[in-house]
């Protein structure tokens, strides 16, 4: 193996990066490494300015005439769209709105819907808990409707689907693991089988390129407030292909998805394009710190920001393994590149315990049950001489032996 850089040559890493001019448009804390993007994205300048802008001049000033002066009503399409580049969706098929949680409910019950012969709900075993959980809630209102997991049932999310499979529920990157699936290809296996698939694009959607349209996808959800960076809980979006958009029935049909929703009727109208996937009213100040958000991302190169995701990602897992090795950390996270989000896991029998060391050293990364220690790889504001510096302090917690410390088994209510 080639000799490792030296902190010069990080460094000129650094200046070469083409992405390098959007760090400074994060306000990032002194002295903090940030590698938990991929639980919650750092807040950027322009963010605390649509906010101020909206809530001591549209609100403050403006009242109630700022739905209409200050455009709120249309947000959820505006910044669907804007999303929708981001996730490679043509205008028109992408709505922000409430969580990700209500939003897969929303879609496996449309896509139920629109498989009425068909009575099972696919998804992997090892999803995040929230997809499971509501896939569960879902087959709890439909009798004779049931869950097959990958994991539980069957070794591959391939070997369950026949045609009694309705629709499958599926994340583009995995949680924990950071496995990249082929949209494409899983794609096709499902729709060639009669089935309908919704993906779950948490830890893609502006972490990747992803390309909907392209991949033939039905519906997709996530959040924003990961690698969008669109604050605490933002609104999170639902993506369906346009040919499906006649066919769209949701059991939550509150009056924003009406076909005419000043019309005050008495009964529900759904509207026919992707409004039909909202609900009540919007809240409008978080939707105002996306679209701040998502300013940046207007400027973004997606396939700048996958080479570098790579690199950086490349970069940690060589430095972790030289220098850290020896000290019980193994790679959870595939070595190829092509099949890896922007994360990095690595697995140690005492990953709470080291985790709580490194963030107490200014090195924010984070913990997941049982033993995985975690690090997302944000493109625009994570540098190379951060990937080396984290390393370093990792090396210093582990070999001094410190993270054994009693302070650091001490478990928070958010861990």
């Amino acid at each position: 193996m080639n000799s490792l850089p030296d902190l010069a040559a990080v460094e000129a890493m650094d200046e070469a990066d083409p992405l390098r001019v959007f760090r400074s448009r994060f306000a990032l804390p002194a002295g903090v490494i940030y590698l938990d993007g991929n639980s919650l994205g750092a807040a950027s300048h322009e963010v605390f300015a649509e906010v101020r802008q909206a809530a001591m001049e549209e609100w403050g000033n403006g009242l109630i005439r700022s739905w209409n002066s200050a455009g709120w009503f249309h947000l959820p399409l505006e910044l669907g769209d804007r999303i929708g580049r981001l996730i490679g969706a043509a205008e028109g098929q992408t709505v922000v709105t409430d969580s990700t949680s209500i939003n897969i409910y929303k879609t496996l019950h449309a896509a139920l819907a629109m498989r009425p012969d068909r009575n099972v709900i696919v998804a992997e075993g090892d999803s995040f808990p929230t997809d499971l959980y509501m896939a569960e809630g879902v087959v709890s209102t439909r009798p004779g409707l049931t869950l097959r997991l990958e994991g539980r049932d069957a070794d591959t999310i391939e070997e369950l689907i026949d045609e009694s499979v309705a629709v499958v529920l599926v994340n583009h990157v995995n949680y924990k693991s950071g496995e990249l699936r082929d949209m494409a290809a899983l794609t096709k296996r499902i729709q060639a089988a009669g089935a309908l698939v919704i993906w779950d694009l948490c830890h893609s959607a502006g972490a990747l390129p992803v390309d909907l349209d392209g991949a033939g996808a039905d519906f997709a959800v996530g959040c924003t407030y990961k690698y969008l960076n669109g604050g605490p809980g933002a609104p999170a979006f639902i993506y369906a292909a346009k040919h499906h958009h006649a066919s769209i029935v949701q059991p939550l049909s509150g009056w924003w998805s009406h076909a005419r929703p000043f019309a005050f009727e008495q009964s529900f109208d759904g509207d026919a394009s992707i409004k039909r996937f909202l609900c009540g009213t919007q809240p409008i100040l978080s939707l105002r710190a996306l679209k701040g958000a998502l300013s940046i991302w207007d400027e973004v190169d997606m396939n700048a920001l996958r080479r570098k995701s790579i690199a950086l990602t490349d970069f940690f897992i060589r430095l972790v393994e030289e220098k850290c090795g020896q000290y019980g950390v193994e790679l959870e996270t595939t070595r190829d590149s092509e099949k890896r989000g922007s994360q990095v896991s690595f697995i140690h029998s005492n990953a709470y315990e080291v985790m709580q060391a490194l963030i107490e050293r200014g090195v924010i990364g984070d913990f997941r049950a049982p033993s995985t220690l975690r690090f997302g790889f944000t493109p625009l504001y994570v540098s190379y001489r951060d990937v080396w510096r984290a390393v370093t302090v990792l090396e210093d917690i582990l070999s001094s032996g410190s993270w054994k410390e009693a302070r650091f088994a001490v478990r928070s209510a958010v861990t």
